[in-house]
């Protein structure tokens, strides 16, 4: 008897030690649940998620998940997070996004998951770096059409500006010469059934449709634009050359495995080259006419490339682009302060993380839009500092260090580089042409913290009037409030665009 109760002592301590490190290797990160089942955190987390993420990272560390909406998602920002991110094989990228491809383009999963590794490796090669001459006289012809229209001078908001340079610009380009429309009616029709899709992304990404009628309305809209299009688009032939459209060549990768979701592809690439390109431009063309010794030294490139404005159509080559690198600092410091944010990845098998087990089945997420205001990856993080991008071996398409807006690892954006391009080309162009001014201050991109206030937990920004924030986790950040532009024509050109006021005139 009296060796039988050490030896049960010893059993139960052993049992009791193999149970604390089983515990311990299944401990998940700290978790922010909320009261209300399914719910969760889902409240607090859609009024302001940017908010809340940066918060949470104050109280809980570097890891750290959001049960929200019946789904849990687990935040790293900090190295060894990062790196499980970028890196592991127990993560994947295409099961993360489906749901949220098929609630916004109503692409169904089994399509979804036959033609995703096709169409990316396609549209990377398409619009890769050395494809990218090609698209260079195009976008330059392109932009010329549309600054047309904005005759000798005028008064514009700047979003609404570039807006109606980039929207016929990016149709034109990558889907067929001459599909946005140039009715001025139906010109606004595309352009309001576009703006209520696109704002309202994020929350048809997440909720159900019947829910948001009006988004529906619109998507549906778009969906019925491309199911009258796609036929015309497939026999579309270049006056120029034989080369196909990048919606061309995906029609044929489509084919492949169905004919039937050709128009919600459609949406999705629609959706994919306007929603990001467009705010950047804004975002960019803002920040330099509102730094004006920045200003100055691209407009005393511009002259010294192209010479006097007023001469005939410039066209601009890699070689001017070269010269102008200004211009592309310029828009990759303006991507880094409007990066996205939040990008994910699903947990396929439990992954380790400092001293937390992530289970299968979470979102891992990571938000570029924080990790680029650290100050330990970025100097100085709320200053417009184009200059910064020195560092960074863009001859050979390297970015900076920890710079995440386009993505990383297998699924970076394949679009970026044509995205660059494009809006390069439309900056060079419009200041070649005009003298422009800002008549507003930049706007706000909604509320947000500092790194560093909020380090000091302290609360700064401009509160919304439309809801608590504006910041989202989906694509760029968008601007808040007006931003009035006025341009004024250089000289005239010898195309003999007449005096007057432009058709965009507000």
């Amino acid at each position: 008897m009296e060796l039988i109760f050490p030896t049960v002592i010893i059993i139960l301590g052993c049992i009791a030690f193999l149970l604390l490190l089983q515990w311990k290797n299944l401990r998940g990160p700290p978790c922010i649940r909320g009261w209300i089942p399914w719910i969760g955190a889902g409240f607090e987390f859609g009024k302001a998620p940017l908010e809340f993420i940066e918060k949470a990272r104050i109280k809980y560390g570097p890891i750290f998940t959001v049960f929200a909406m019946g789904t849990r998602m687990t935040f790293v920002t900090e190295e060894e997070g990062i790196n499980v991110f970028l890196k592991s094989k127990e993560v994947n990228f295409e099961l993360a996004v489906q749901n949220p491809v098929y609630r916004t383009a109503s692409i169904p999963k089994n399509i979804f998951f036959a033609l995703h590794e096709k169409l990316y490796i396609m549209m990377k090669g398409k619009l890769g770096t050395f494809n990218l001459c090609q698209f260079a006289g195009q976008l330059t012809e392109e932009l010329h059409e549309q600054l047309e229209n904005l005759g000798t001078h005028g008064t514009i908001d700047l979003n609404n500006l570039v807006r109606h340079l980039l929207y016929p610009v990016s149709v034109n380009i990558l889907f067929k010469k001459g599909l946005f429309p140039t009715n001025k009616r139906k010109i606004m029709e595309f352009h309001q059934y576009f703006q209520v899709y696109d704002e309202g992304f994020e929350h048809g990404s997440q909720m159900p449709e019947c829910l948001l009628r009006n988004w529906s309305k619109s998507k549906r809209w778009l969906l019925a634009f491309f199911e009258k299009n796609i036929p015309d688009i497939k026999t579309y032939k270049s006056e120029k050359d034989n080369s196909m459209t990048l919606m061309q060549d995906l029609l044929n990768v489509i084919e492949t495995e169905t004919n039937e979701e050709s128009p919600n592809y459609g949406l999705l690439l629609l959706w994919a080259s306007l929603s990001n390109a467009v705010p950047i431009a804004f975002w960019t063309l803002g920040f330099v006419l509102s730094h004006p010794n920045i200003h100055r030294t691209i407009m005393e490139g511009i002259s010294s490339v192209f010479g006097t404005a007023g001469k005939d159509k410039i066209k601009v080559s890699e070689d001017d682009l070269k010269k102008l690198s200004l211009i592309r600092w310029c828009i990759l410091e303006t991507t880094r302060l409007r990066a996205p944010g939040a990008i994910t990845r699903k947990v396929l098998k439990p992954v380790k993380i400092l001293n937390y087990t992530v289970p299968s089945g979470d979102l891992l997420m990571l938000s570029p839009f924080w990790l680029h205001r650290n100050p330990k990856y970025f100097p100085e993080p709320e200053s417009f500092k184009p200059e910064r991008w020195k560092k960074a071996n863009l001859e050979k398409h390297v970015f900076l260090d920890s710079f995440m807006a386009f993505g990383s690892g297998k699924y970076q954006c394949p679009g970026r580089w044509f995205a660059l391009l494009e809006i390069e080309t439309c900056i060079i162009l419009l200041f070649y042409y005009y003298d422009c001014r800002l008549l507003d201050p930049l706007p706000k991109q909604g509320d947000h913290w500092t790194w560093k206030s909020a380090s000091r937990k302290q609360y700064t920004g401009h509160r919304s009037k439309k809801s608590n924030s504006s910041l989202h986790l989906v694509g760029v950040q968008q601007p808040e409030g007006q931003c009035r532009i006025e341009y004024k024509q250089r000289k005239l050109r010898s195309s003999g665009a007449e005096e007057g006021q432009g058709l965009l005139e507000e």
